[in-house]
């Protein structure tokens, strides 16, 4: 019986184990010494001024809108193309999402497009590094800065990028990253906070935790909160994960070299394109691009057939129905951010994943686009 390849796995060792088992022992297993050594190994990784742990990148991205007082009817330009969080962070606050087409190379933001959306109600730019290829951070900067917006990036698949020699998260207003199991690095689930701005800073640490005052007694809340803190066990997985960082990116990074040797000049489809301005691309997942006279569905389904795991990486957000129902966005509002989710397939990837089990999948594909030319 063939064994199946699945499309992400945690890179989990020991050190991971001793951590998690040192809290055990510990006694605290909540708002405890370990969040604050993950938090700053993050200060150290990324050089901000702060690092606000939480218990996932949904979390992080919604605590940034209240930070900024974005609210009814205020505007947020975005792209479509992307995990729903992003949207739906603004759709919390009853905020309302304007989305740009993308740029057909790289999948992120269209910058190009960013200014024909701007409106008197525009309060923030949400970009997203999709599937770690930072976008170009200046010229967004650049943009929000003449029309006095904020830039909250979303990093959530970018760990380790860096742009211009820049780590990504750096130098935006503050950025967010996410620790779900498929990624870089992982606490099973959390989220980071990241920003040089203090005063944001401490209202989301607040936020996190019930929307306690962080000078008073315990029992005094001095604004609305949630509970979005992350617990010590999650923190000791991070922080173990973190310590192996550049270990980890690099095995994803040869991962993805033998891909892109064994598939670039494979007819019918195309390997990711990385922007030169990416000094440093940390993969996230991988992504191949289908020609548009290929049935991207039916290589898929093949694939599925031979227990390889893979999926459609993204769906288009404004194309979900209650996103069309709140928004008015429909089919041909986004006809790039639509071509492209069509014919997108990942394709296993993991920092463990084994040349034996690439070739396995390299000759799936090629087979499976035989079979439907």
């Amino acid at each position: 019986m063939n064994r199946a390849i699945p499309l992400a796995k945690p890179d989990i060792g020991e050190r991971e184990i001793k951590y998690v088992t040192q809290v055990l022992k510990s006694g605290t297993l909540s708002i405890g010494p370990v969040i604050e050594k993950f938090e700053q190994k993050f200060i150290e990784k990324l050089g901000v001024r702060n690092a606000v742990a939480v218990n996932s990148g949904t979390s992080a991205l919604h605590l940034l809108v209240r930070a900024y007082d974005i609210s009814d009817g205020d505007e947020v330009i975005t792209t479509s193309f992307s995990f729903i969080s992003s949207t739906n962070c603004v759709l919390f606050e009853r905020a309302k999402p304007v989305f740009v087409d993308i740029d057909p190379r790289t999948y992120n933001l269209d910058i190009s497009q960013i200014e024909s959306k701007i409106t008197a109600r525009t309060k923030a730019i949400l970009p997203v590094d999709v599937f770690g290829q930072p976008f170009d951070i200046d010229a967004v900067n650049d943009i929000a800065r003449r029309y006095n917006l904020k830039v909250i990036q979303d990093s959530c698949e970018a760990l380790g990028s860096c742009w211009k020699g820049k780590p990504v998260g750096s130098q935006a207003d503050a950025a967010v990253f996410s620790f779900y199991p498929n990624k870089q690095v992982t606490t099973a689930e959390g989220g980071m906070i990241v920003t040089d701005d203090d005063e944001i800073a401490e209202q989301c640490r607040s936020m996190r935790s019930q929307g306690r005052s962080l000078t008073e007694t315990w029992l005094h809340h001095s604004r609305l909160g949630y509970n979005y803190r992350l617990s010590e066990l999650h923190a000791a997985l991070g922080l173990a994960q973190m310590e192996r960082l550049d270990e980890l990116i690099a095995a994803r990074e040869q991962v993805a070299e033998l891909y892109n040797s064994a598939l670039r000049d494979t007819k019918g489809i195309t390997v990711p394109w990385i922007d030169p301005g990416v000094s440093k691309m940390s993969w996230f997942v991988y992504v191949l691009l289908l020609d548009e006279n290929t049935c991207r569905d039916a290589v898929l389904e093949g694939l599925q057939r031979q227990k390889i795991e893979c999926k459609p990486y993204f769906t288009a957000i404004h194309l979900q129905p209650y996103i069309q129902e709140l928004t008015g966005y429909g089919p041909g509002s986004l006809p790039v951010t639509e071509s492209i989710a069509s014919r997108t397939l990942a394709i296993p990837f993991f920092p463990s994943l084994t040349e034996e089990d690439i070739n396995k999948v390299v000759e799936a594909i090629k087979d499976q686009l035989v079979k439907c030319r």
